[in-house]
């Protein structure tokens, strides 16, 4: 663990997927083709607290979906990369307008498409219920599933890390 605590203590980005990782992956459609999804508030605050952290947050995902678009707005997420099949290209495209390296940059995946922009990542890390081949080729893996709390362990590791958590944590009962 001490080895995943120094990845994530180098951390200025992180980078979600969303079907799998921010939700549980389960697609809502109704007659029209119209599209719903479930975001989970612990995971939403906890991003939140990450950016107050002072790590930047972004999203790579595969699909195009205006409630991904209206969800990084409620959350205050400006990088936002839909439609992506094949992430690497974003992913490279991110680097190049952050100037970060690869060590400074998580990434948190649920599927094998995650993959290769998880094998180049400082701290590539898979949620619970992710695919068995993406949880060998992950840093470190989740304690709960996506959707479901995941993305909030994710932020907690690195702010711990960082040795942030504990004062943000404090200030709600302070």
């Amino acid at each position: 663990m001490q080895d995943i605590l120094e990845k994530a203590a180098k951390i200025k980005l992180v980078i979600f997927d969303i079907d799998g990782v921010l939700t549980t992956g389960a697609l809502f459609l109704d007659n029209d083709g119209k599209e719903y999804k479930a975001f989970n508030s612990k995971d939403g605050h906890g991003l939140r607290m990450l950016q107050d952290g002072g790590v930047e947050v972004a999203i790579i995902t595969g699909r195009q979906s205006e409630l991904v678009k209206h969800r990084a707005n409620d959350l205050g997420i400006t990088r936002i990369y839909q439609g992506k099949r094949e992430k690497l290209p974003a992913y490279e495209e991110l680097l190049a307008e952050t100037g970060l390296n690869h060590e400074d940059v998580a990434y948190v995946g649920d599927d094998v498409v995650d993959l290769p922009v998880m094998t180049k990542v400082g701290l590539a890390i898979c949620v619970q219920d992710g695919h068995a081949f993406v949880k060998k080729h992950s840093h470190w893996i989740t304690d709960n599933n996506g959707g479901c709390g995941a993305g909030r362990d994710v932020c907690e590791l690195i702010l711990e890390a960082q040795g942030k958590l504990q004062d943000m944590l404090q200030s709600y009962i302070s």
